[in-house]
């Protein structure tokens, strides 16, 4: 039962066997979830550290179920990251498109300390280095924002 329900949580309700973007997909549920919080702060935060400890959760049995590190399938990392990546940016395209190829960029290069962390097995591998990747791009976003004085 615990192998059904880490299979069901962490791959987003079978997003994760999409047969293409199925990443990409999930960090615009990520994205999503963000802008539609944007202003119920406390709401953004106690869905953002369920999804991720759910993430944290599912992520070992996940790895015994697929029988490899970090697992394709396993797509909640992206929600979870990306939940960071648009924390508080504001709800204009081309913000949110920048946001959003940044972190994919941000995720597929694992940036230090991401690749380290990304070492580590079950839950912690697969979450930190897309939790990393979406503070990364958050930063970015929001001195660009500031610096192309954009509100």
């Amino acid at each position: 039962m615990r192998e059904r329900w880490a299979k069901i949580i962490s791959t987003v309700f079978y997003l994760g066997y999409f047969p293409f973007a199925a990443g990409s997909i999930a960090s615009i549920i990520g994205g999503l979830i963000a802008i539609a919080l944007h202003a119920k702060i406390m709401i953004f935060w106690g869905a953002f550290l369920l999804i991720t400890a759910l993430g944290f959760w599912a992520g070992g049995p996940m790895e015994r179920i697929e029988k490899e590190k970090d697992p394709a399938c396993v797509v909640i990392d992206e929600v979870s990251g990306a939940m960071i990546a648009f924390f508080m940016l504001p709800a204009q395209w081309p913000v949110l498109f920048t946001a959003f190829f940044l972190f994919r960029a941000f995720d597929m290069f694992e940036v230090p300390p991401a690749n380290l962390l990304a070492k580590k097995g079950g839950g912690t591998g697969i979450m930190m280095d897309d939790i990393v990747a979406g503070i990364y791009t958050n930063i970015v976003m929001h001195i660009a924002i500031r610096a192309a004085g954009i509100t």
